[in-house]
């Protein structure tokens, strides 16, 4: 008996040291990872993963893939949730914010420094048109209205801030874009995560169809984009080769 009951004890130990991880990170440890599925993120990685998808979403052109509107959704449902996967919601905004400034500020500098050359080696169609679509809501509403409507369109969010580097936007009117954006973008998408959560108990449970429908509404931008762009390109003559994005002078807002 002492022997099972020292084997329970273990037992509990170690499970209650694991809820311990999860209450303060956020995280399950040793779960894999799929870096398309929001809720994914969340239960491997928590905060941490939060923070490491937004920067590369939001400043690296490799993270044009990753799921940022549904990450954060998902992560404001978490928070009102009462499971073991539960986020603290301060911590929660805190980093999720940083996450998207500093990545936005990174993309912005990188963007000024190696953006041309990059956009030119790149070959993938989506890059192109995101770059495309960029540099036109730069053109058509001014830089500083252009970069905090971005935040909130898959893929020209994340191409938005490299070409603001490459096109010479002023850094100080990026910098205030760029933080008015990021932070409404971040909290209002997490809040109305959170809202729901609380006006829906166990609503935790349905995460994949919610999911699914957050995602498809993020890609109805991206599917107009799409069929603007065939429509124009049938009385344009056709291009395959990359786009090539010229530096210019610095653009004030």
């Amino acid at each position: 008996m002492a022997v099972v009951g020292e084997g329970r004890s273990v037992e509990v130990a170690a499970d209650s040291e694991e809820n311990i991880h999860v209450r303060r990170f956020g995280r399950h440890p040793g779960r894999r990872v799929n870096p398309l599925d929001a809720s994914s993120i969340i239960t491997a990685t928590g905060l941490i993963g939060i923070f490491v998808v937004l920067v590369a979403e939001t400043g690296l052109l490799v993270g044009f893939f990753l799921p940022g509107d549904s990450l954060l959704f998902t992560a404001g449902l978490l928070a009102a949730s009462q499971g073991p996967a539960r986020l603290p919601l301060g911590p929660l905004l805190a980093v999720a914010a940083a996450g998207a400034l500093i990545g936005a500020q990174l993309g912005y500098v990188i963007g000024g420094r190696l953006g041309t050359r990059l956009l030119a080696r790149t070959t993938r169609p989506a890059l192109h048109r995101g770059v495309a679509r960029s540099r036109e809501a730069i053109d058509r509403y001014g830089p500083a209205k252009a970069i905090v409507l971005a935040r909130f369109i898959p893929i020209v969010r994340t191409v938005m801030n490299p070409m603001a580097g490459v096109v010479g936007v002023a850094t100080r009117t990026f910098t205030v874009s760029q933080v008015l954006g990021g932070l409404v973008w971040t909290t209002g998408v997490i809040l109305a995560g959170y809202w729901l959560g609380n006006r829906i108990p166990g609503i935790d449970t349905y995460l994949l169809p919610i999911i699914a429908v957050i995602i498809a509404v993020s890609l109805i931008p991206v599917a107009l984009e799409v069929r603007r762009v065939r429509r124009t390109a049938r009385g344009a003559p056709s291009s395959d080769g990359p786009v090539v994005v010229e530096p210019s002078a610095a653009v004030d807002g």
